[in-house]
């Protein structure tokens, strides 16, 4: 069940559709994946087609222009269910092709919910805006929650490699990696922050000598160069 502040909270809508909006807007797809398909397309990449007719793996594809296109079937790839529109982790796609993840992450860009499980990985597509997603009420949803229970977020890995630092006394890295002006900067500013939040004294305790940060976790930036000039950063996380 989630927390009612949390959706009250101006981020929550840059972080997770409520059932409504998301069952409304399953219902108003407009495309089934049992007679549609994806099939290459010079301009957008992949464009939903119908399938008109079926001739042992020789379709014949009506495409949204209106015109008609013969195809092998193995020159599609198959569309998901309506259920799968705009999953948080795009590992529960029961068809796991290139169509549907580029579909998948422009339609949560559309809504401008920037990050996306995939599997292990989280994948940020940069807003080029503000987004009020990294302030102290979105930072405390996250604090000691396991990954299935909050959106996705950069908080949500920082947190996990924090706890798994603290409870298995084992030290933890992070590499945030993409092409230039993806936004590894600032979300490596992000972890650091986290962490600082989550790691530094309670505010009772701050006025104590004794309970400071650097006592707790020592935070490590290493940045790597490709030939082609795209930093790596590689955060450690060391007691």
């Amino acid at each position: 069940m989630v927390n009612l502040e949390w959706i009250q909270d101006p981020g929550w809508q840059y972080l997770r559709l409520t059932d409504d909006v998301a069952l409304k807007e399953q219902a108003m797809r407009k495309f089934d994946n049992k007679t549609h398909c994806w099939v290459p397309d010079p301009a957008e990449g992949f464009i939903i087609a119908d399938i008109s007719i079926v001739e042992g793996n020789n379709y014949t594809l009506t495409l949204p222009n209106g015109e008609t296109r013969k195809v092998n079937k193995d020159e599609t790839q198959e569309i998901n269910p309506a259920k799968y529109e705009k999953t948080e982790d795009m590992a529960n796609l029961t068809f796991l092709n290139e169509a549907s993840v580029l579909h998948n992450l422009r339609q949560r860009y559309y809504g401008m919910m920037i990050y996306t499980y995939s599997g292990l990985f989280l994948v940020f597509i940069n807003p080029y805006k503000m987004l009020p997603i990294y302030t102290d009420s979105v930072a405390n949803m996250y604090v000691n929650r396991r990954r299935s229970e909050v959106p996705p977020h950069l908080f949500a890995v920082s947190d996990l490699a924090y706890r798994n630092m603290m409870g298995e006394k084992e030290n933890q890295s992070m590499l945030i990696t993409g092409e230039s002006g993806a936004g590894k900067t600032e979300n490596t500013k992000k972890v650091i922050s986290y962490f600082a939040r989550i790691g530094g004294a309670p505010k009772e305790q701050k006025s104590k000598k004794s309970v400071r940060f650097s006592d707790q976790i020592v935070l490590f930036a290493v940045i790597l160069f490709y030939p082609f000039k795209t930093p790596q950063y590689i955060l450690f996380l060391k007691q």
